[in-house]
């Protein structure tokens, strides 16, 4: 084996380490080798996709239903033996070659992976020696859109509405009895890393105890040939007193959005994040009313995670 290593590096643009429409995306590839060698081909591609895919059962047959959407692809040829004589070399030792490439300036979702589906971007190496040996590596990059709202109309009403605070209210009766649940949330929209309080007003008239519990509801939905599916993901953050039988109580939880948690998005085709509020009311033998509020997580400014610098990873393929 004369090619002992293999890698594909790229230069950050910025302290998030982040690419975005319009920027260029440059770096190198390096190849470090034993001696001299032959190469049929040595190219570099840089690609952004988009890809679902899941199984679901249908008697004693599985269907598999898949899609991909292809957002950019470009590729740099380094080296190409076109006349087949071998005169393409690479030296030995250690040979580095730099790339460039315009990542196209239109809306594309930032980089995701969800349940059943993600969204990537990437740079792949691939160096050809003959039909039985082939040496590749690969990297992804963090892709992130440029789009404020990546999820709804630029108009006025829908941006202050994401400032306004939200409200809910139920009812359920148990017996000769009644419980009023109003729900109220400081506003729609959060950004990564903030926090928001939402209280419970529980007027219970009914002869049961009952306890309120708060929860940051997310939902993945993907969509492959005609075909939908959802994931649904529930995640406790506060409960509130217990509000015992013909008395009234207002409690309420503070929602931390974790820093890291993926904004909401509806830029991609064939796949979607979207997150709710959810207060239930523990009510025991019966079942638990809720209310929902809708809750947009918004880009915010997060500090980059502490973490060493991504290599590509390589490979050899021989027969």
């Amino acid at each position: 084996m004369t090619v002992k290593h293999l890698y594909v590096e790229y230069d950050k643009v910025n302290e998030r380490g982040t690419f975005s429409p319009g920027d260029t995306l440059s770096g190198r590839v390096t190849v470090v080798t034993s001696k001299e060698t032959k190469v049929q081909s040595f190219l570099v591609r840089a690609k952004g996709k988009a890809e679902v895919k899941w199984s679901e059962q249908d008697g004693e047959t599985s269907l598999v239903h898949s899609d991909k959407k292809r957002y950019f692809y470009f590729e740099d040829i380094i080296l190409q033996d076109k006349k087949g004589d071998g005169s393409e070399i690479i030296g030995p030792g250690k040979n580095v070659y730099p790339f460039t490439f315009e990542i196209p300036n239109r809306d594309m979702p930032s980089s995701y992976e969800g349940k059943w589906g993600k969204v990537t971007y990437s740079l792949r190496a691939k160096l050809t020696q003959s039909i039985w040996l082939v040496h590749k590596a690969k990297v992804e990059f963090p892709f992130l859109t440029k789009a404020e709202f990546p999820f709804v109309s630029k108009s006025e009403m829908i941006i202050i509405g994401l400032k306004e605070p939200q409200y809910g209210t139920r009812i359920s009766f148990y017996g000769s009895g009644k419980v009023t649940m109003n729900v109220t949330s400081e506003k729609m929209g959060l950004k990564q890393g903030e926090a928001m309080e939402v209280s419970a007003e529980v007027i219970n008239s009914s002869a049961r105890t009952v306890t309120p519990k708060f929860y940051l509801c997310e939902k993945q939905t993907f969509v492959a040939q005609s075909k939908r599916i959802v994931h649904t993901n529930d995640i406790l953050f506060g409960t509130g007193d217990s509000v015992s039988a013909a008395s009234s109580r207002t409690t309420s939880s503070v929602l931390n959005v974790p820093p890291q948690l993926h904004p909401t998005f509806f830029n991609c085709s064939m796949m979607k994040l979207e997150y709710r509020l959810k207060v239930t009311l523990d009510v025991p033998l019966a079942k638990d009313p809720e209310i929902k509020l809708p809750l947009v997580v918004l880009l915010g400014q997060p500090k980059p995670p502490k973490q060493k610098p991504k290599k590509s990873t390589w490979f050899r393929k021989t027969f």
